[in-house]
């Protein structure tokens, strides 16, 4: 048995996808990996952050695969591990970090708003994650599935975003059955739920008034969070550090749940 530090968290020789590699917490996700060792297919929209993401992760010895796609549209994720699996080799870790925050009150939001939410929140890692775990037990191979939730998966958001809560809340659920259904072949499933960490996605509503001043008073820790501070729950469970975690939530939130 190796009792090395290297042993319990390294990554090197394993294959990560990350959606929403482009910025914010995806990104962080995915220097988290590279810095582990693992090579890494980073997925969003923006192919030209992708990119520049990729270039800086090969500097770490890593290889590093932009593929921009729409995590809406079905063909997309047939290609994304299609190519993932061709350029890279089989996915042995998946997290799923891609979402969207429209905003909307619960007496204002629309169908459309609604819909668009659920489908890159909760629809889209369902469908990758069945597209990464059906290659898992076919060549039974033991993996790795992290989905990115929120702290108003579990608590009700002061700033009027039903359908982004509901999502994330459909999301860290759908996390406990993953992990149900899948333990038998040894494919982890567990989820991490961020506080306010300051992002693209929430950068113009941290700006209105008083927002972010809540939001601190509210944090035990008396701050937001730094992006770089999502880096070591992502090593811990997408390592050998977290063989016997499964279907668990990973609070990195300074305290928030605390109260």
């Amino acid at each position: 048995m190796d009792d090395s530090i290297e042993a319990l968290f390294s990554l090197r020789g394993q294959v990560a996808l990350v959606t929403g590699a482009s910025s914010g917490l995806g990104a962080e996700c995915a220097i988290a990996l590279a810095i582990a060792g693992a090579d890494v297919a980073l997925v969003a929209r923006r192919r030209g952050k992708l990119e520049t993401l990729a270039r800086n992760l090969t500097k770490l010895n890593v290889r590093a695969l932009p593929i921009a796609a729409d995590l809406t549209i079905d063909a997309d994720l047939d290609r994304i591990v299609s190519q993932t699996v061709a350029e890279l080799g089989e996915i042995d870790i998946l997290v799923n970090d891609a979402g969207i925050a429209l905003g909307g009150s619960a007496d204002a939001i629309t169908r459309q708003k609604w819909e668009a939410e659920f489908a890159v929140n909760a629809t889209a890692p369902m469908m990758l994650a069945q597209r990464v775990a059906l290659r898992l037990v076919a060549r039974k191979a033991p993996g790795r599935i992290i989905n990115i939730t929120s702290m108003y998966a579990s608590l009700a958001s002061p700033y009027r975003m039903v359908a982004y809560a509901a999502s994330k809340a459909a999301l860290e659920n759908l996390t406990r059955e993953l992990a149900v259904e899948w333990a038998p072949y040894r494919i982890n499933v567990n989820a991490i739920s961020p506080g306010m960490f300051p992002t693209e996605l929430n950068e113009r509503g941290l700006k209105k008034p008083g927002i972010r001043e809540r939001t601190e008073t509210f944090t035990p820790m008396g701050r937001l969070g730094r992006p770089q501070e999502i880096r070591g729950a992502v090593i811990y469970l997408a390592s050998a550090a977290s063989t016997y975690v499964t279907g668990s939530v990973l609070r990195v939130d300074g305290g928030y749940h605390a109260w």
